[in-house]
């Protein structure tokens, strides 16, 4: 067997597809098995990706060759999966959000420490050096004090009552797919300013309009932390916005123009723009690895470590970011914490 951690992924989606891709540039890992619900979307998967193929998850679980489970299924399977990859004693990946609300996210980080296994929530962007560089820079206080966090993450996917967008059965709409980011970002930047890996807010509020299948199409949420810290924070499936996130202090700003979808597939440049006067300064990041492929190798790196969480992305962490999306959507849409 490769001396490489040998990961499986259970579903066989676009996101699934998009990390497989990334594991052929990761330095640590490669694809060892594909579990999918049928045994012709395990060998189509396969096709483009050889591995093992595995026409249930459960096999996919059983399997002795898979160290690690990247679990990409719809948002309602997160729990289940996560669960039993750790009861099968596997390593885990999960794609963010971590699960549909607290109390799952709970039952997940529950297991992943009775197993001794590693788990940690797929926010790829918090692996990437672009937002290790922000977290320095808020931190060097280059900007002054931090005083008003603006962060979007809004696209307007095409008009499908099934896609799992727009399926509430599916976990569909803008919070949680993608404004979990925001909330992610928030609370990391005002952690920053206090010298810890995140912060929990003070107080939420969020407004949003649910559309025709019953999710939130569009949402917005303003958030309170200590230190005076407000952010103003924007997600949606039925809206194209400017997704970037600004960070506005005493002295200046910061601009970071591609905050989440950082770089391409092998290796890309990023930057950060700082305003402290009419002329940025432009900060590059350059990278050798794409965005799956580092966030790979960070996990395989911990794992190796004999961590059982990550350092950028903590079971607190993850539970503190549910708890959040939990109150936000509450106050769009009802949904009880």
């Amino acid at each position: 067997m490769s001396d490489k951690l040998q990961w499986g992924v259970i579903g066989t989606g676009r996101i699934a597809r998009t990390f497989a891709q990334g594991l052929r540039h990761s330095r640590t890992g490669e694809l060892a098995a594909i579990g999918s619900r049928s045994r012709q979307g395990a060998l189509d998967f396969a096709h483009d990706f050889p591995a093992t193929c595995h026409s249930s998850y459960e096999a996919l679980l059983t399997d002795p060759r898979v160290q690690a489970v990247y679990i990409s299924t719809p948002h309602p399977a997160h729990a289940e999966w996560a669960i039993r990859a750790a009861e099968a004693g596997k390593h885990v990946l999960c794609e963010k959000p971590l699960a549909m609300n607290f109390q799952e996210a709970q039952s997940i980080v529950d297991a992943a420490r009775r197993q001794g296994v590693f788990l940690m929530e797929g926010f790829m962007y918090r692996c990437h050096p672009q937002t290790l560089r922000l977290v320095e820079l808020i931190r060097q206080q280059t900007i002054g004090e931090v005083k008003l966090i603006r962060a979007t993450f809004s696209f307007c996917c095409a008009f499908n009552p099934q896609d799992r967008l727009l399926n509430a059965e599916l976990g569909g709409g803008g919070i949680l797919d993608v404004g979990c980011y925001c909330v992610s970002m928030a609370r990391l930047i005002a952690g920053a300013v206090s010298g810890k890996l995140f912060e929990e807010p003070l107080e939420i509020k969020g407004l949003g309009h649910i559309g025709a299948t019953g999710v939130d199409e569009y949402a917005v949420a303003s958030l309170k932390f200590p230190n005076a810290i407000l952010a103003q924070i924007a997600a949606g499936v039925q809206l194209d916005l400017e997704n970037n996130v600004r960070i506005v202090g005493s002295t200046g700003s910061i601009l970071v123009p591609s905050p989440w979808i950082v770089g391409g597939e092998a290796s890309a440049f990023s930057k950060i723009l700082v305003f402290k006067s009419h002329i940025p300064e432009e900060i590059v990041i350059e990278t050798d690895r794409g965005l799956y492929a580092l966030e790979a190798d960070h996990v395989a790196e911990q794992i190796a470590q004999g961590r059982t969480q990550s350092p950028l992305v903590s079971w607190d962490d993850s539970l503190g970011n549910m708890r959040a999306l939990d109150l936000w959507r509450g106050e769009v849409a009802g949904v009880l914490p």
